[in-house]
C-alpha cells in the first residue's frame, strides 16, 4: 500500500495501466522574424503622413529611444487609404514619453498609454503612443474570477491579469518589439513604420497578406478571441471596411466564442458599435454583423442595432429610414465631412421615441412633456450608463426636441430655431425624415430656403405662410394688452408657443403680443425683427458640422 501511495504521488501507474492522457498545452503565439520592408517595395506615399505623429516619432528618437507608427495606421497606408488616426509604439516607459512632450496625458488601467494632444478646441489632434509589451502566456497570469468592476480591487496593484474566460483585465509588462508584434491581433496590424528611414518593420507576413487582402489572426484564433472577445468585433470592422477576406481559420471559431462578448464592459462594447456606424462603410459592417451572428440574434451584444435593424414587430418605415441614414452617414465620411456620433444614435432610436410619445400622448400628457419623458424613456433603456453619455444626451435631445417646432413656423420661432447651434443637425434628421416620407419635401425644402435666406427673404416667406391680420379695432377688442405680454422680451413669443404646437400659427382668436424691433448698430438696413435672424443678412450662413 505504502509503494501504490509512492507510486502515485511520483506520477507512476500500476503496470500494464494505460498512460495517462496529457492535457494540451495552450498554443503559444509565434513570435516571427524581423523582416525589413524598405520604401522602394511598400510604396507608402509620404503625403497621407501626419505631421504631428512624424513629429512624436522624431521627438522620441532624438531622446535615445525606438519609434514607429503602429498597427491600423500602417495597414491603411500600405493599401493607400489616408488613416483616421495615428498610434505610435516606443520602448520608451509611458513616465519617458510624458517627460518628453509639453501636453502629454497618462491613460488606462488595463493598457496604460499616452496622450500626446496638439492644438486645442475642436481642432485638436491626439496622438496616442504605446510602450511595446511583452507577450505573457494568459496561462501564466493572475486569474481572478470577476471582471474590471467586481474585481477592481485585487487586480488594482497587478500587471498581468485575465478572467476566468481567459480574457486579460491588466497587461502592463513592458518587453522588446517582437514580442510587442506577436501580443497584437492581426497579421496586418502588427507592422512598424519609420517615418525617418522609411522601413516597414514585419514580422508576421502583413504585408503579404496585406497585398492578398486577408485577415489573418497571429498565433490560436480562439485562444486570441478568449484574450479579447472584442477582437471578433473588430475582424469584422476590418473586413468590411477594406474589403479584406477573413482567413477561414480565423473566421471558425467566431461564433462559438461570440458569447464571450457577454463579459466585455458595455461601454467598451458601446465604443466598438460606435466605431462600426463610421467608418464610412456602416451598411457593409452591418451585413457582417448580420452574417456572423451579432446582430438580429440572442445574443444582445448591441442592443441599439436590434432594435432599430431587427424590431419585434416588423416595421419597413423604420427600416427605410435607419438605412437612408447609414447611406447618408456612409457618404459624408467618404466626402470628409464630420459624422456626431449622436446623430447616428438619434437616428436609429427615433421610431422608439415616437413609439413611446405616442402612447404617453394618449395617456394624457401634453404634448411636449410627453416627448421629453419619451426621450428619456428611451435613452436610459437602448443607451444606459456608458462614458460620456451626458453630453451624447444632450446632442440627441436637442435633434429629437427640434423635430416638432420645424412644423410650427412663425416668426419667433423660426429666428429661434436657425439661431441653435446644432440646427444644421436638426434640419439633416428633418430633411431624412421627409426624403423617407415621414413629411412632406416642402417642409423641409422650406427650412433650407429659410436658412440660406437674407432677412428680406425670410420675411416674405414668412408673409407667404400667415393669412391677413384682422383690423386693429378686432384685434384691440379680442386681445387687450397686459403687463406681462407688454414687457416681454424677444424670446418669450417663442418660449410660450412651446414645440407642442397647440395653437396654428396666424390664429385670430389667440392673444398677440407686441414685439419692439431692434434697430441695427450705424443704420443698417434689412428690418429684420430678431436680432437672431439679422446675422444672415451678410449672406447663407456656414453650414455646421452635426458634431
Amino acid at each position: 500500500m505504502i509503494k501504490t501511495f509512492i507510486d502515485r504521488l511520483l506520477g507512476k501507474g500500476p503496470k500494464g495501466a494505460a498512460a495517462p492522457v496529457p492535457v494540451p498545452a495552450e498554443p503559444v503565439i509565434p513570435l516571427g522574424a524581423r523582416v525589413e520592408v524598405p520604401a522602394s517595395q511598400h510604396g507608402i506615399n509620404l503625403s497621407l503622413l501626419d505631421a504631428n505623429a512624424v513629429r512624436v516619432v522624431k521627438t522620441l528618437k532624438d531622446a535615445g529611444f525606438e519609434a514607429y507608427v503602429v498597427g491600423g495606421a500602417v495597414r491603411d497606408l500600405l493599401v493607400g487609404l489616408r488613416p483616421k488616426d495615428f498610434d505610435v509604439a516606443t520602448d520608451a516607459t509611458p513616465e519617458q514619453v510624458k517627460a518628453l512632450f509639453r501636453r502629454a496625458f497618462i491613460i488606462g488601467r488595463r493598457f496604460r498609454l499616452v496622450h500626446v494632444v496638439f492644438g486645442r478646441g475642436r481642432e485638436h489632434e491626439t496622438i496616442e503612443v504605446s510602450t511595446f509589451r511583452a507577450y505573457l502566456d494568459t496561462a501564466a497570469a493572475e486569474q481572478v474570477p470577476g471582471n474590471e468592476k467586481t474585481s477592481r480591487g485585487e487586480i488594482a496593484d497587478k500587471k498581468h491579469v485575465v478572467d476566468a474566460s481567459g480574457r486579460v483585465l491588466r497587461d502592463n509588462v513592458w518587453g522588446p518589439q517582437v514580442e510587442d508584434a506577436a501580443r497584437r491581433d492581426f497579421t496586418v496590424n502588427a507592422m512598424y513604420y519609420d517615418p525617418t528611414t522609411q522601413v516597414v518593420v514585419d514580422y508576421h507576413g502583413g504585408l503579404q497578406d496585406s497585398r492578398a487582402r486577408l485577415l489573418r489572426m497571429i498565433g490560436d484564433p480562439e485562444t486570441r478571441y478568449r484574450e479579447d472577445p472584442v477582437r471578433i468585433i473588430r475582424v469584422l470592422r476590418f473586413a468590411a471596411k477594406l474589403g479584406f477576406v477573413i482567413e477561414p481559420a480565423s473566421e471558425k471559431p467566431i461564433r462559438t466564442m461570440s458569447p464571450l462578448l457577454s463579459n466585455v464592459p458595455i461601454s467598451r462594447l458601446f465604443d466598438e458599435m460606435v466605431k462600426l456606424l463610421q467608418t464610412g462603410h456602416a451598411l457593409a459592417s452591418i451585413e457582417q454583423l448580420r452574417k456572423h451572428g451579432l446582430v438580429g440574434g440572442t445574443l444582445g451584444v448591441f442592443p441599439v442595432l436590434d432594435a432599430a435593424l431587427t424590431p419585434t414587430v416588423p416595421n419597413p418605415a423604420r427600416e427605410a429610414f435607419v438605412r437612408a441614414a447609414l447611406k447618408d452617414t456612409d457618404q459624408r465620411v467618404a466626402e470628409g465631412r464630420a459624422v456626431a456620433p449622436s446623430f447616428m444614435l438619434a437616428c436609429m432610436l427615433w421610431h422608439d421615441v415616437q413609439d413611446r410619445w405616442t402612447v404617453l400622448r394618449e395617456a394624457g400628457e401634453a404634448p411636449f412633456p410627453a416627448l421629453q419623458q419619451a426621450v428619456d424613456a428611451v435613452f436610459d433603456a437602448r443607451i444606459g450608463d456608458i462614458s460620456g453619455r451626458g453630453k451624447l444626451a444632450a446632442d440627441m435631445r436637442e435633434v429629437w426636441l427640434m423635430q416638432p417646432r420645424f412644423e410650427r413656423r412663425t416668426p419667433a420661432s423660426a429666428a429661434s430655431l436657425i439661431a441653435q447651434v446644432r440646427f444644421r443637425a436638426g434640419y439633416d434628421f428633418l430633411r431624412l425624415r421627409a426624403d423617407c416620407g415621414e413629411l412632406p419635401g416642402e417642409l423641409a425644402d422650406w427650412w433650407e430656403d429659410f436658412h440660406l435666406g437674407n432677412d428680406e427673404d425670410r420675411e416674405a416667406m414668412l408673409r407667404d405662410l400667415k393669412p391677413q391680420p384682422p383690423s386693429r379695432s378686432r384685434r384691440a377688442a379680442a386681445a387687450p394688452a397686459t403687463p406681462a405680454a407688454e414687457g416681454a422680451g424677444p424670446e418669450s413669443e417663442d418660449d410660450e408657443a412651446g414645440p407642442e404646437g397647440d395653437a396654428p400659427a396666424g390664429d385670430a382668436a389667440a392673444p398677440r403680443k407686441r414685439r419692439r424691433r431692434r434697430r441695427k448698430p450705424g443704420g443698417g438696413g434689412g428690418g429684420g425683427s430678431d436680432g437672431a435672424a439679422g446675422g444672415a443678412a451678410e449672406g447663407p450662413p456656414a453650414r455646421a458640422d452635426r458634431g
